[in-house]
C-alpha cells in the first residue's frame, strides 16, 4: 500500500486521481505488474481473483451503474488494492480488524443496511438482499435514516482515492480520527460526493437497535451461501418512503450475519448483508455513549445537572440553532426535539425535523457536535447554552413532539421538559 500512496502524493484533483487509479488497475506496465505494495502479498498478474468458484467472473465493460471507484472488479480484486492482509481481501468484503476501525460520523441522509437480508423477522418491512442475475451483486433492500449519528468501516470504503485520504489521515486503526466527523470520509458522504449517481451511501448506525436489536451469528461457506459487503456500497430511493435499494457487491467467505440465532442461509435466492470480523462483533463498539444517538447506545439527554464547560462560545453555538434555511424554522432545535428519541417507526418525522440541517453552514454544526461530545450528552447544546427558539420553531416542534406521541414514543419533552415547543 505504501508503493500506492507514493504514487499518488502530491494529487490533489479528484479526478486525476481516479484516472490515475483506474490505469494502475487496468494498465500498469509489465514492470510494474511484479512489484508488491502490500506487504507480504504476491501480485502477479492483474486478473479477478474469485474468493471461490461459486461466485462467476464478470465482463471487464463497466457498467452503467457505478458500484464502486473505480468501478471495476478488476481493480479492487487485485491483492496490491486490498484494503486488509493475511490474506488479503478487496475492500466490498467489509473485514473488521478492529472495532477501532469504525470511524465515527454525523449527518445524512444514509442507509442501515445491517438488518438487511430475508423478507421478514426482526423487521417488519421488506429488507431483502436478491442476488442479481450475474450473481455478483445483491439488490438489498434497506432502512434510509435522514439523519443522525453513524459509522464506517475504514477497510471497507468504496471509493478508493477516498480511502487512501481517510487512510493518511487517520491511520490503519482509525485513531486518527477519534472526533465525529474528523474522519474526510464522513464528509463526502454528508455531502453526497462519495459514489457518481447515489441517492444515499449504506453505512452502520445504533437508530434502530431499541427496535431490531444486535447480535452476531457465525456463518461459512461452503455449506452456507455468500454474503453481501454493503458498506459504503451506492443507494438509491424506491417508491416506498423510508426503503432505499443498495447494490452490495457479494464476497465468499467467513462471516458474522449482525443477529443473533438466524439462519444463514435466507432462502429464496436471498442473501444476507453482513461482514467478517476478525477479532471481535461486526459492529463499533465505541468506548463511551454516542451524542445524538437513540436508546442505550446514546448519551443520555440534558438534566439540570448537566454541565457547560468554561470557555464554551454560546455566541457561536446560538447562532448556529439560529440557522433558518427556509426563513422560517430552525431546524437545530426541531431536530434535537425529535432525533435523540427516536425510533425506526418515525423516521419520516427526523426527515422532517432534521432535513434541512444540511444546508446551515457546517461550521456551526460541527461546533454543536464538538460541545455535545465534549459534555456527553444528546440533543442538549442548546438548553447548555441557553438558546431560544423563534416562535415559528417552537410551533413545529409541538407538532412533532404531538406526533410522536402519537406513535407511542416518549419525546425529550416528556423526558426532562426540554424542547416542548407549542400546542398545535
Amino acid at each position: 500500500m505504501e508503493m500506492n500512496r507514493s504514487r499518488l502524493d502530491g494529487l490533489t484533483a479528484r479526478g486525476t486521481l481516479a484516472i490515475l487509479l483506474v490505469a494502475a488497475a487496468l494498465a500498469l506496465p509489465g514492470a510494474a505488474r511484479g512489484a508488491n505494495p502490500v506487504a507480504g502479498v504476491q501480485s502477479g498478474p492483474i486478473f479477478p481473483i474469485r474468493p471461490d468458484a461459486r461466485l462467476p467472473i464478470v465482463p471487464y465493460a463497466a457498467a452503467p451503474e457505478v458500484h464502486f471507484v473505480p468501478n471495476s472488479f478488476r481493480f479492487w480484486d487485485d491483492p496490491r488494492f486490498a484494503t486488509t492482509t493475511n490474506p488479503p481481501k478487496p475492500a466490498y468484503a467489509d473485514v473488521v480488524q478492529d472495532p477501532s476501525g469504525f470511524l465515527p460520523c454525523q449527518g445524512g441522509p444514509f442507509a442501515l443496511c445491517y438488518y438487511s437480508g430475508p423478507n421478514g423477522s426482526p423487521a417488519s418491512e421488506d429488507l431483502s438482499c436478491e442476488v442479481t442475475p450475474d450473481g455478483r451483486f445483491a439488490n438489498c433492500r434497506c432502512y434510509e435514516i435522514p439523519y443522525g449519528a453513524y459509522f464506517v468501516l475504514n477497510t471497507a470504503i468504496l471509493n478508493y482515492p477516498i480511502y487512501l485520504e481517510t487512510l493518511d489521515k487517520c491511520g490503519a486503526d482509525g485513531s486518527g480520527c477519534r472526533a465525529t466527523n474528523s474522519a474526510p470520509v464522513c464528509g463526502y458522504i454528508n455531502e453526497n460526493r462519495f459514489i457518481p449517481g447515489a441517492d444515499l451511501i449504506s453505512t452502520f448506525s445504533f437508530d434502530c437497535v431499541p427496535t431490531d436489536g444486535l447480535g452476531s451469528t457465525s456463518c461459512s461457506p461452503p455449506q452456507d451461501p455468500p454474503y453481501a459487503g454493503c458498506m459504503t456500497a451506492p443507494c438509491q430511493r424506491t417508491d416506498k418512503q423510508g426503503i432505499v435499494e443498495c447494490s452490495c457487491p457479494l464476497f465468499d467467505g467467513p462471516y458474522q450475519v449482525g443477529q443473533s440465532d438466524v439462519s444463514c442461509d435466507p432462502g429464496d435466492d436471498l442473501v444476507w448483508s453482513a461482514a467478517y470480523a476478525e477479532n471481535g462483533p461486526p459492529f463499533p463498539q465505541p468506548p463511551s455513549c454516542i451524542p445524538d444517538a437513540p436508546g442505550t447506545n446514546g448519551c443520555p439527554l440534558y438534566s439540570s445537572s448537566t454541565v457547560l464547560p468554561p470557555g464554551t462560545d454560546c455566541d457561536t453555538i446560538c447562532a448556529a440553532y439560529a440557522c433558518a434555511p427556509n426563513g422560517v424554522t430552525e431546524p437545530g432545535y426541531t431536530c434535537d426535539a425529535t432525533l435523540c428519541t427516536g425510533q425506526c417507526n418515525d423516521r419520516n418525522l427526523v426527515a422532517e425535523a432534521c432535513g434541512d440541517l444540511s444546508q446551515c453552514p457546517a461550521d456551526g454544526s460541527a461546533a454543536i457536535i464538538a460541545l455535545e461530545s465534549q459534555v456527553g450528552c444528546s440533543c442538549c447544546a442548546s438548553q447548555l447554552c441557553g438558546c431560544t427558539p423563534s416562535a415559528a420553531t417552537n410551533a413545529a416542534i409541538g407538532a412533532l413532539v404531538a406526533a410522536q406521541r402519537d406513535r407511542g414514543i416518549t419525546p425529550q419533552c416528556d423526558v426532562n421538559g426540554t424542547l416542548c415547543g407549542t400546542t398545535p
